[in-house]
């Protein structure tokens, strides 16, 4: 759901890239959350083949849930540390995750 949190649909392709899971794995999961009203599958345009998944409005509402719930963890955890050593770290995880 934090992928789709941007609000740009993505294939079940692209989110299985962004996860690091294939495509077939992520089928159930992504059956789970439409069962539960929080994605939707549309027909990608120009590509017949392709469905695209996005949140619904629920979906959003409750990935802002988690994304708050995660941030408030985040502070707690770095709450004491040098905002420059906690920079750091996240420049590292990024460089590890191949984000720059």
């Amino acid at each position: 759901m934090g992928n789709l949190a941007d609000g740009h649909p993505r294939t079940v392709s692209e989110l299985g890239a962004a996860v690091g899971t294939r495509p077939t794995t992520l089928t159930g999961v992504l059956d789970r959350l439409e069962k539960r009203g929080l994605v939707t599958r549309l027909p990608r345009p120009g590509d017949r083949r392709a469905v695209q998944i996005e949140l619904t409005a629920t979906g959003r509402a409750t990935a802002d849930l988690v994304t708050a719930a995660m941030a408030q963890i985040e502070r707690e955890a770095f709450a004491g540390l040098p905002a420059d050593s906690v920079e750091s770290g996240r420049a590292v995880l990024r460089a590890l995750a191949g984000a720059g």
